[in-house]
């Protein structure tokens, strides 16, 4: 397991107050999966009082951003990802620099896309991630079976690259954070009593033609998902506060029937076929009163 727990170096915040909008405070990255939408419904379930926060699936991590908690562990597999969340935490000064040099232009985007992770330095790979996803057609995040970002250039005319905003105000709330390239698994072994877990795993499809569990090399399959319930389980017995939403289905109700299951409704924005994206409902399971 590679481990990222140095905090960054001291840096003078007050000097960068006039920078940060009061709203700003959200993520620095669009994943698929995000739960910008259903951040209300998660807000309200989120425990009154725990120890230190877990979101070990953290993609965009919109809710660790808005509750930002004073103490946290973040993860997740991909490791271009949790890159990105460490430059933010650590060099965010640097990370702006490098992405206002980024051109939004298709030509440039293309190379930018063909370059091979390996071949750059972690700040490099940060904006390259985070140009692609501010560029990209809906701001997906899919790779190919060789680990290479395939998302074609989607000509939105001005969008926002360096965001600056966003990546001081996330890197001030990522201070206090132990950022970890992980699987779920064993991040969480570092789990104990009243410690408060979300975990917002790849969804189980509805259907064979709603996979998009395509954010790594590697894919997240219904065995994963038996998997992650047993350690739903063991992490209650371990006296953990434990949140999880998922898609709603007779598979994914019946893995969590013995805890809380509150169905919710979300917009699929991520589809080709605009005909096809609309209000779906989704679960949230905790195993605790709020």
């Amino acid at each position: 397991m590679n481990i990222s727990i140095s905090k960054t170096k001291e840096r003078d915040i007050k000097t960068r107050v006039t920078l940060l909008s009061p709203h700003s405070n959200k993520p620095f990255i669009k994943w698929a999966g995000g739960k910008t939408q259903l951040l209300g419904e998660l807000i309200s379930r989120v425990p009154r009082s725990y120890n230190v926060y877990f979101e070990p699936f953290i993609g965009g991590g919109a809710l660790y951003f808005a509750i930002s908690p004073d103490e946290a562990i973040i993860a997740d597999i991909n490791e271009d990802l949790i890159n990105a969340y460490i430059i933010v935490r650590d060099s965010p000064d640097e990370l702006i620099e490098a992405l206002s040099k980024y051109k939004n232009e298709k030509v440039y985007f293309y190379e930018i896309r063909s370059q091979l992770q390996e071949n750059l330095s972690p700040i490099e790979r940060a904006a390259r991630l985070i140009y692609l996803n501010r560029t990209c057609f809906n701001g997906l995040y899919r790779v190919n079976k060789s680990g290479q970002f395939n998302v074609p250039f989607a000509g939105y005319k001005n969008p926002n690259i360096a965001q600056t905003d966003k990546i001081l105000a996330g890197s001030e709330a990522l201070q206090n954070t132990d950022i970890y390239h992980a699987g779920f698994d064993e991040v969480l072994k570092k789990a104990t009593t009243n410690d408060f877990i979300y975990l917002d795993p790849p969804y189980f499809p509805k259907s064979v033609y709603s996979d998009f569990k395509r954010y790594n090399k590697e894919q997240f399959h219904k065995e994963d998902h038996e998997r992650l319930a047993e350690l739903y389980d063991n992490l209650s017995n371990r006296g953990c506060k434990v949140m999880l939403s998922n898609s709603d289905t007779p598979f994914t109700r019946e893995l969590y029937k013995k805890w809380r299951i509150d169905t919710v409704y979300a917009k699929r924005m991520i589809n080709s076929d605009a005909s096809k994206r609309g209000e779906v409902t989704e679960i949230i399971v905790t195993n605790y009163d709020y």
